[in-house]
């Protein structure tokens, strides 16, 4: 378990958030809020709304409805640009890297906004000090990686824009075992040097074990939320989300 709490002041805040895809209504009235220096996961079955609500807090999918706020500032209609430039990156489901450009290329791309050098030089050295393998591999094409490669790429990508929150969507996503690990070890260290985190992840056990806070999405809705440890132990959650008879 990450040694943060959630007694930090709230850094993101959700207020019933309504988010469509054309007329599929997929966010029906979602509110959250993220504290300062936690990691918060969201679980729930495919098609729960988890990517949506991240789509709508990084500005993908703007909001029809509700207020998105993040560190006093109202972000609900503003563009991905702009949010990233104020303090929010993402690791996407499916990495998503640029297969034909190096791994160092690939981290590059993460601080593209960015014009402080030094930071820049800085933050790779400590992406490589979190992903040893990545500065093995830096000249190597994305492409080529293995999918857990791929995957810390992806995570090293976002952190190179400095967040102060950071999402990640379903990191473990076919990945081997031993894969998931060796990530989830890293976003556990990536929060104790100070990150917060917005987690989805299918592996519900994997993420409450990590969070310390979570929400259970269900039909595009809040069904349920608690300290993590409490969800671990909820009845309808073991049987729904953790295979537990």
């Amino acid at each position: 378990m990450s040694s943060a709490s959630g007694d930090g002041e709230v850094i993101l805040q959700l207020e019933d958030v309504h988010t469509f895809y054309g007329t599929i209504h997929a966010l029906k009235g979602i509110s959250l809020e993220v504290h300062e220096g936690e990691i918060v996961t969201l679980i729930g079955a495919n098609g729960a709304g988890k990517s949506t609500t991240l789509r709508s807090i990084n500005g993908l999918n703007q909001p029809r409805e509700g207020s998105i706020v993040f560190r006093g500032r109202n972000i609900t209609r503003r563009p991905p640009h702009e949010i990233v430039k104020m303090g929010i990156s993402q690791s996407p489901e499916g990495r998503r890297l640029f297969p034909h450009m190096s791994v160092l290329e690939n981290l590059e791309m993460g601080a593209f906004q960015r014009k402080d050098r030094l930071q820049i030089r800085e933050d790779l050295d400590r992406v490589y000090g979190l992903f040893p393998r990545l500065a093995e591999r830096k000249n190597q094409n994305g492409g080529t990686l293995s999918g857990g490669e791929q995957q810390m790429c992806a995570i090293g990508r976002a952190l190179m824009a400095r967040p102060k929150l950071l999402m990640l969507d379903e990191p473990s996503l076919g990945l081997a075992p031993i894969f998931v690990e060796k990530i989830f070890e890293i976003i556990h260290e990536i929060n104790e040097q100070g990150t917060t985190i917005l987690l989805v992840e299918q592996n519900a056990l994997m993420a409450l074990d990590s969070a310390q806070r979570g929400y259970v999405l269900e039909t595009g809705r809040v069904v349920l939320t608690d300290d993590a440890k409490r969800l671990r132990e909820n009845e309808q959650v073991r049987k729904t989300y953790l295979g537990e008879d």
